[in-house]
């Protein structure tokens, strides 16, 4: 099954979720709209509202708040993505020039505070207040994360364990919340949004060991940013921390030296220490045992086509290469 086979399943969902994003954009200041369109409209895969869709669909639910969540949680990931890019000081993303590149760095902040309030506005709507508390924790956990990345720049000893903090923290939080919630809305029990919690933390985690990856394996135009940003960031990301656990002699002085000095010049003789010492097949096969443990996460929901997509998604996420 692929991407598009997944996305015919809820293609009405998906297509009433744009427009929902479409008109909560809307606003009398003009910047507003035209940063969040641009990033909105940019080439994402729109992963996080599909898992949503998916989730919901798969739990029988047959309301209508599951469009609202699905776009709740496309605003959050879009206002996290405004903020950062100005943290990163990054000029592209998915072959686009970013929202700070094209107008500035106040801009984006300022209309990522927007798009970020909105999506509260939007939780409001759902009227349940377990929601909104889940889905405010989600966004707090989500701050945690990037902050902790960032006080986490630079530290060459960085261990396994606080890299998966961090990951959990920014990236997985916010698909393991929405998939929770899907069940939530849908009236399954505890037992059931816990199982789609740790699929979605699983498929969140896996997502960004993946991102990691394609850092150093990826070539610029498919990946749409500058391979190598990671290590301009000073993010020691988990093909780097198997490597210095793995490199020896010459190959481990020369890969403190390229990582302690962010030194891009010496991107392709990193690529090439990391990928001798077998600490990329290793960050692969983490990312698939992710993978395997979201599938039995999977086995609370009933056969059929969702359960079916829920399943591959998780596999494309692991094999994609952008």
């Amino acid at each position: 099954m692929s991407l598009a086979a997944i996305k015919a399943l809820v293609a009405n969902e998906l297509s009433a979720t744009d427009q929902l994003i479409i008109s909560s954009l809307k606003s009398n200041v003009p910047l507003i709209e035209a940063v969040g369109e641009h990033i909105v409209q940019s080439g994402g895969k729109r992963i996080r509202p599909l898992v949503t869709l998916l989730c919901a669909k798969a739990c029988g639910y047959s309301g209508d708040k599951h469009i609202t969540l699905a776009t709740i949680v496309e605003f959050i990931h879009t206002a996290t993505l405004l903020h950062d890019d100005v943290v990163d000081t990054s000029a592209q993303r998915r072959g686009r020039p970013t929202a700070n590149a094209i107008w500035d760095n106040a801009a984006s902040v300022l209309t990522g505070d927007f798009v970020y309030s909105r999506a509260f506005e939007l939780m409001v709507k759902l009227d349940d207040i377990e929601v909104l508390r889940m889905l405010a924790q989600a966004s707090n956990r989500m701050a945690e994360g990037e902050v902790a990345q960032l006080a986490n720049c630079h530290k060459i000893d960085l261990s396994e364990t606080a890299y998966f903090e961090v990951i959990e923290g920014k990236t997985a939080t916010l698909f393991a919340a929405a998939c929770s919630i899907a069940a939530r809305l849908a009236d399954r029990d505890q037992a059931c949004q816990q199982a789609l919690y740790q699929y979605g933390n699983a498929l969140g985690c896996a997502f960004q060991i993946i991102d990691d990856v394609l850092d150093y394996t990826a070539d610029a135009k498919t990946l749409g940013k500058n391979i190598g940003d990671d290590l301009v960031e000073g993010k020691l990301t988990l093909p780097l921390i198997y490597a210095l656990k793995r490199a020896k002699g010459a190959d481990r002085s020369n890969l403190e030296q390229i990582i302690r000095n962010a030194d891009v010049a010496r991107i392709p003789e990193l690529c090439r220490i990391i990928d001798n010492c077998g600490a990329l097949d290793t960050t692969f096969k983490q990312a698939k045992t992710l993978g395997a443990t979201a599938i039995q996460s999977l086995a609370v929901l009933p056969d059929g086509a969702y359960r079916s997509a829920l399943q591959t998604l998780m596999d494309l996420v692991i094999h994609r290469d952008q």
